[in-house]
């Protein structure tokens, strides 16, 4: 079983405003797959090598969450 958790946060309305653009560009992605992507993807380049987030981030990309 795949644990999730709920976050809210506050983003700059520039990243809201690309980011309604994008969503409306791309129908087969929401925002907590771009938000999961974009979270896993700056762990990974900033030194978490855990396997899990890799994973996740993968997933991710490829629609299998």
């Amino acid at each position: 079983m795949k644990t999730t958790v709920s976050i809210f946060t506050e983003i700059p309305e520039p990243l809201h405003e690309s980011l309604k653009i994008y969503l409306e560009k791309h129908p087969d992605w929401d925002q907590n797959r771009v938000l999961t992507a974009a979270l896993s993807l700056f762990l990974l380049q900033n030194g978490d090598s855990d396997r899990r987030i890799a994973r996740v981030y993968l997933e991710t990309l490829f629609h299998n969450y």
